[in-house]
């Protein structure tokens, strides 16, 4: 079972770019979400728990008080008293975690089960910049990087939304973990688009305490076979239209090069 998957096909950029997309959240509001037990989500993420894979700190570094800012952010719901007992925090939620440090800019502590296509201990304590690296289109994200590390840090709250597609059913999608899956083999379109999923995550900033010049950055994975998640035609169309206006270089890096042709000719069957 999936877990609950609530995107707003409107976070999709006509035409598609690779920008910040930061939108600003009430100071109160609560950007977690509880696991349930009988999902997917929380199978796998428990088998990277099990497997010690999930944290990964920087030597000296102390989490505490980020993980006190979760806690504090739920309510009476999740402790982080918890923590070492029955139920810690990579299945207490379904996001995972990272610690942004506003001072330094880069990523000290992080709690990572379900990755897309990158290693989180590759990226221990790496700066925000070469954290995007790789990223494609990625110019004009990077050269603000420090302005938007300093935003995200300031002790405000912040939302962002990312997508794909992708032909994989498995949330954890950690690169030395498991291969890349391939894109299914059928010719026909509608055929193709039924083994394809839409895959979306929710990434939000709240600070850890007063003054800390820290932020929690949370990532929320949502997971949808594509018939399902594109349910209306204006889904289809607003899918179509941001997918059809990728660059070669974003078609690259997201692995969308082989999967547009077909994708295109399912969703403007689909659009008005």
């Amino acid at each position: 079972m999936h877990t609950h998957f609530d995107f707003d096909f409107e976070q999709m950029a006509v035409p598609f770019a690779m920008r910040p997309g930061l939108a600003r959240l009430p100071d109160d509001a609560c950007p977690l979400t509880l696991l349930r037990p009988d999902s997917q989500l929380f199978t796998e993420k428990r088998k990277v728990f099990e497997a010690n894979a999930s944290r990964h700190c920087v030597p000296g570094f102390d989490p505490s008080p980020a993980i006190d800012s979760i806690a504090a952010r739920t309510g009476n719901t999740w402790s982080r008293g918890l923590f070492d007992e029955k139920m810690p925090l990579e299945t207490a939620f379904e996001e995972d975690f990272a610690v942004l440090g506003g001072d330094t800019g880069t990523l000290p502590w992080l709690c990572v089960c379900v990755p897309s296509h990158w290693a989180p201990e590759d990226k221990l304590g790496l700066h925000f910049d070469a954290v995007h690296q790789r990223v494609a289109d990625s110019a004009a994200l990077r050269a603000a990087s420090m302005q938007l590390v300093h935003l995200v840090t300031a002790g405000a709250c912040w939302e962002r939304f990312v997508w794909t597609i992708t032909p994989s059913p498995r949330y954890d999608q950690h690169p030395r973990r498991h291969a890349r899956a391939a894109w299914p083999a059928a010719a026909d379109a509608a055929q193709f688009a039924a083994q394809c999923f839409l895959r979306a995550e929710r990434q939000t900033f709240f600070p850890v305490g007063r003054g800390t010049r820290q932020a929690i950055f949370a990532i929320r994975v949502m997971l949808q076979s594509l018939p399902a998640a594109v349910d209306t035609p204006a889904k289809a169309e607003r899918l179509h239209d941001s997918l059809a206006s990728m660059s070669d270089a974003v078609l690259a890096y997201k692995g969308l090069t082989e999967a547009r042709e077909p994708l295109l000719r399912w969703l403007k069957a689909r659009a008005p």
